[in-house]
Parts: structure tokens; sequence; C-alpha cells
């Protein structure tokens, strides 16, 4: 009889100090944001949470009272401390335009952005990285992407319950296992400004290009990916739980990866592309 992915995940709730939480999780064969994620308590902030997701995708450049002004036409009457205390249980941050998922530290290392008026005419030139909020039925989990912005190939992606460095770091070192920039490019956020992450940017002699606060366009093409994403995937489908949204984000990358023609790719897939030229 197979065990259910609860059942699975009390088994890691037992203490095994000698077996890390990544090798216990893929033993059973449950995803590590399983093992933490717990569901939202208030149904009534996860509507509004949702809401507030949806209008950050369409106009990424919106603060906190022009969200006020859509959610009322929508029919929520609700204030602007309200909507700033949802916003930062997203990770959003209401005082800029972007919608800042990953939240700055002002200890943190910051660098300039190199991408201004840059043409990009092959693979591995620039790689961008950023952090979604992925909604589901009882919770969220947070999306985090490498994409090559020649192709726009997606190089590695993960999903975690919290906006940790980590699962950053993970994602840039299984990117890396198909070759290295040149430029990597993010936003000033304290997940891609730490110690470690840049460790392994240094190490790897790839060029440090940072966003600058409050311009939501100079990330443009990893903010093209999240509303593609969401249009075509999450907006489509009501995620039970992680490991649902992982199965199915899994499927979605390689088909966004290997079958998706893209107009301005001459229709081409990233794939295509990216290992073509």
């Amino acid at each position: 009889m197979e065990l259910s992915i609860e059942d699975r995940t009390k088994l890691i709730e037992k203490n095994h100090p000698s077996v890390s939480i990544e090798r216990q999780s893929e033993l059973l064969g449950i995803s590590r944001s399983t093992v933490y994620y717990q569901p939202i308590q208030n149904p009534n902030d996860k509507i509004l949470m949702d809401e507030i997701d949806k209008i950050y995708t369409e106009t990424p450049f919106y603060g906190q009272r022009r969200i006020k002004v859509m959610l009322g036409r929508k029919g929520y009457d609700i204030g602007r401390d309200k909507i700033r205390n949802l916003m930062n249980q997203m990770g959003l941050e209401a005082e800029y335009p972007k919608p800042k998922l990953s939240l700055s530290n002002k200890y943190n290392e910051k660098y300039p952005y190199l991408l201004r008026d840059k043409i990009i005419e092959n693979s591995n030139e620039v790689w961008g990285t950023d952090i979604t909020y992925v909604r589901m039925r009882q919770g969220w989990l947070y999306l985090v992407a490498i994409l090559d912005w020649f192709s726009r190939f997606v190089l590695a992606w993960r999903l975690s319950n919290c906006m940790e460095e980590r699962f950053c770091l993970e994602t840039l070192k299984e990117s890396l296992t198909f070759g290295k920039p040149e430029i990597h490019n993010s936003d000033q956020g304290s997940q891609f400004t730490g110690n470690n992450y840049l460790g392994v940017l240094k190490d790897n002699n790839i060029k440090i290009s940072m966003d600058g606060k409050g311009r939501c366009y100079d990330n443009i093409f990893t903010e093209r990916l999240w509303r593609t994403i969401k249009y075509e995937e999450i907006y489509l489908k009501n995620y039970e739980n992680p490991d649902d949204a992982f199965g199915n984000l899994k499927n979605y990358f390689k088909f966004y990866n290997y079958q998706r023609p893209h107009q301005s790719l001459s229709y081409k897939t990233p794939a295509e592309l990216y290992f073509n030229k």
C-alpha cells in the first residue's frame, strides 16, 4: 500500500539526525517544501493575497495605493494597513513599485545594473533570477528560477515555503551544470546578496548585476516568464499541496523549455535556441 503525502511527511518528522531532510524527502518521494509547509489559517486573507498576486502580475509597477483601488473595484473594501500586512506576508515590498519578493538587507553587498542598452546575442551571456508567489488551495509557496535571457531557457527552478537563501543557492548551483554566464542579474534581495550566493558567482568569475531599487523592468525577461507561467499554468490550476504544485510545475517547465514556441524567438523553443546558438 502506498503511503499518503501526510504519512510520508510524518516519517520525516521523527528525528533522524544522521540523515538530512533533503535525503529523507528524496527517499520518501516528496519535495522538501512539503515537510515544512503549513496551510494558511485565515481563508479570507488567502483570497485577498491571491487577488493581490493577480494585480501585481498584470501591473508590477503598482504600489499599495493603486492596489487598494483595484481591490475596491473587485468589491473588497479594505484599508491600506491591511493591504500592507498581507503584502508583507507575501514578501512584497509595498514602498517600492516593484514586487520585491526577495527582501533587501542593507548590510549585504550591492552591485550596479550592467545591462542598460546591452544587446544580447548569445546563450550564456546573461542569466536573470527572481522569486515569485505561487498560490495553492490553502496556502502558498515561493518559486525561484534562473533564466537565460537570450534563449528564455529556464536553467533551473525550486519551490520553497519560505524566502531563504538556500533554495536560491541550490538553483544557482544546478544552473551552473549547463555552463556559466558572463553576467548574472538579480534584484537586491538578501537571497541574492548574501555571502554564499555571491561567493559562487565570484568563484566562477561571473560579473554581478543588480536591478536598481524600484525599477521593475530591469529584470524584464524574468518578469515576463512569471506572467507567462501564471496565466498558462498556475491560474489554471488549484494546487492541493506542495507536491501537487511541484509535479505540475515540473511538467510545465519541460513544456516551456522544449515544446512551447516563442513569437519573440521566431517561433523556436527556448531549448532549440539555447543549445544551438
